[in-house]
């Protein structure tokens, strides 16, 4: 599994594919490992990267379905995942998430968001319907290089994505049922409790 992942890391960093930055890794294999998700709904698949970590740091009956927009990446992700022992376990979806969400079935106890970062207000809107009464949203980059707590204005082409990124920290903080904590790692992880009302 090491060697699996030590290469999807160098195919990430040669084919410019964005995964998990190495600042925030260490977070959320933590966060992974102390909630041992049984069944996870990942947004963002890219190369499969971070639905293994999660895989390997699970419950051990662990179940992942992941989303990916991008057919190139979905293909590639399975590719790797096939050579994985978590091949069984691990199902990718090719299509945009906001439709795909809708026509998922079941529950889930863990959902990582590391899709579009516009679109993360939307989806928390329609994942709270899938999810158990004790569930965890982790939502990677929410601090987005700094523009979403800075007070100096982005860049025009970041404004969107640093207003609706604000947005989704206000919503998720202040939905009944939630605690969320904010952590300053890689680019930015907030952990969304739900504590089963």
């Amino acid at each position: 599994m090491e060697a699996l992942l030590r290469e999807m890391e160098s195919y990430a960093q040669e084919n410019h594919v964005p995964i998990i930055n190495e600042g925030a890794r260490d977070a959320f294999c933590r966060i992974v490992c102390e909630e041992r998700p049984h069944r996870v709904l990942e947004l963002g698949t890219a190369i499969g990267y971070s639905a293994l970590l999660m895989a390997g740091k699970g419950a051990e009956d662990i179940e992942i379905v992941s989303l990916e927009l991008n057919e190139a990446r979905a293909a590639k992700a399975r590719e790797f995942i096939r050579r994985s022992s978590y091949k069984d376990r691990i199902q990718v979806l090719s299509g945009d998430a906001a439709e795909l969400l809708g026509s998922l079935h079941g529950s889930f106890d863990f959902v990582f968001m590391d899709a579009a970062k516009g679109q993360y207000p939307r989806y928390f809107r329609q994942i709270l319907p899938l999810l158990e009464k004790r569930a965890v949203i982790l939502a990677d980059n929410v601090l987005f290089r700094g523009y979403v707590l800075s007070k100096e204005r982005p860049p025009r082409r970041f404004r969107t994505i640093a207003k609706r990124l604000r947005e989704y920290i206000r919503v998720v903080q202040d939905t009944p049922g939630f605690t969320t904590e904010i952590l300053q790692e890689g680019d930015g992880l907030a952990v969304s409790r739900r504590n089963g009302t």
